[in-house]
């Protein structure tokens, strides 16, 4: 099979998972959607016979402790680590550039919503014929090997190594909280009463970015909201649905009656000297913003506290997930064997997971690294509360049916771009809802995909 067929089959029929589905991906046979490792005419994965240095794109803070640790006992394979902007924030686009240019690193840090996209791209290497990879699904939590794998019982290949996940709780100003009387809220009614005592202080609940649509599809998530459902090879565009609307519509109250900060950027200066000052109180985030906080708001140790997310309906137990990473060989890679063997051990040795949780805040995907000993310990930063029970608890109830597309790159950027528009007030998020998916739709259209009307 020819380079341009092998494009045109994969544009007609690579499907994206159902995130967190305890079942393997499945995608249409044949059809390769990246570079393979198995030998042939294309990318062998025998090790090299020399040194080898391989470059990695990550945003994980701390990876470069990881990264030591790794150069050291491995003075034949040496990594250098290029430290990058979260995906969204212009990883991705760099790394598209860099595949057109044929100047991708060797190992790129994707999250699982667009290994899809990349995969269409042919951005990626499957590394299933790689030394040891075939026998590591058992190392990590199932829904995150399905993620990566792309077809049933890794038929279609394995096209990263998992990393972490993202399930969402409340981080909050406690020692605020206190001072007005308010305790953690247990509804999102409960929440948007809370925000209008906090404003009589002078401050703002939280923030709502425009830069964030991960973020923003994490709460859609919570009231389960897919943006995409498919049947066979056929996929219908849901990201205008009634339970997203009603997110949207919440939001758009707090945004219209100016109750939440609409001029902060998620992991911006201006957000950490907010969260500094007190102005900004709480934040809806993933486990690991645990070090994003700590990092950047350290004049606030010890005054936050984590709780379960606000729920929609008084009683219920649901959670979203913001994010979660993979660790992926990119297409074009001279050393897919040394690229899969970091890979794997970056995510399953003890002490870099150790690492990548203490430093970055990862939640870690392996299922050893569910077991390490500071998730079960306090928390100095945090009162000394156990946060990560909170957060066990929230993995536990999230959605396992929530539905990513295949091209969620671009949804997400008809997200971002419609949601400037709403918070500069030429739209509503309603309106961003409606937009993004018919943008969506066109967008899978445009990749030869069968979309329901």
């Amino acid at each position: 099979m020819t380079m341009r067929d092998r494009t045109s089959l994969a544009r007609r029929c690579v499907i994206g998972g159902t995130v967190l589905a305890l079942t393997a991906l499945t995608a249409c046979g044949g059809g390769d959607g990246g570079a393979k490792a198995d030998g042939g005419d294309e990318a062998s994965c025998k090790p090299a016979s020399g040194n080898v240095t391989l470059e990695y794109w990550s945003w994980v803070p701390g990876m470069q402790k990881a990264v030591d640790v790794w150069n050291g006992e491995n003075p034949g394979i040496q990594v250098k680590l290029k430290t990058t902007p979260s995906g969204n924030a212009g990883t991705y686009q760099n790394m598209s550039n860099a595949l057109k240019a044929g100047t991708a690193p060797d190992l790129g840090q994707v999250e699982y919503d667009s290994l899809a996209s990349f995969r269409l791209k042919e951005g990626l290497t499957d590394i299933s014929s790689c030394p040891g990879v075939k026998d590591a699904g058992g190392e990590f939590v199932d829904w995150t090997w399905s993620q990566v794998e792309f077809g049933a019982d890794g038929k279609d290949g394995v096209w990263a190594v998992p990393q972490d996940t993202g399930p969402m709780a409340l981080f909050y100003r406690k020692d605020i909280y206190d001072k007005l009387g308010l305790k953690a809220p247990t509804t999102w009614d409960e929440y948007a009463e809370q925000a209008r005592t906090i404003k009589k202080e002078g401050k703002f609940i939280t923030h709502f970015s425009q830069t964030d649509p991960n973020w923003f599809t994490g709460l859609l998530w919570q009231n389960k909201a897919t943006m995409f459902e498919r049947d066979g090879d056929t996929w219908k565009v849901t990201v205008d649905r009634p339970g997203s609307r009603q997110v949207a519509d919440y939001w758009q109250k707090l945004i219209d009656d100016k109750l939440v900060a609409t001029d902060l950027q998620g992991f911006s200066p201006a957000l950490y000297k907010a969260w500094n000052s007190g102005e900004v109180v709480t934040w809806i985030s993933a486990a690991w913003g645990y070090s994003t906080i700590r990092d950047n708001a350290k004049s606030t140790d010890g005054k936050w506290a984590v709780a379960p997310m606000p729920q929609w309906e008084e009683g219920q137990q649901q959670a979203g997930n913001w994010g979660g990473s993979t660790t992926t060989v990119m297409a074009g890679t001279e050393h897919p064997a040394e690229a899969a063997k970091f890979a794997l051990w970056l995510n399953t040795d003890p002490e870099a997971l150790e690492i990548l949780n203490r430093e970055g805040g990862l939640y870690p995907a392996a299922r050893a690294g569910l077991q390490l000993p500071a998730l079960e310990q306090p928390v100095d930063f945090y009162g000394k509360q156990k946060i990560f029970d909170v957060f066990a608890q929230a993995s536990a109830n999230v959605d396992t049916d929530f539905t990513w597309g295949p091209t969620m790159t671009d949804t997400y950027r008809f997200l971002s771009d419609g949601t400037a528009n709403a918070i500069a007030g030429k739209s509503t998020l309603g309106d961003v809802l409606a937009d993004t998916g018919a943008q969506s739709a066109e967008s899978l259209r445009k990749q030869s995909l069968d979309v329901a009307e």
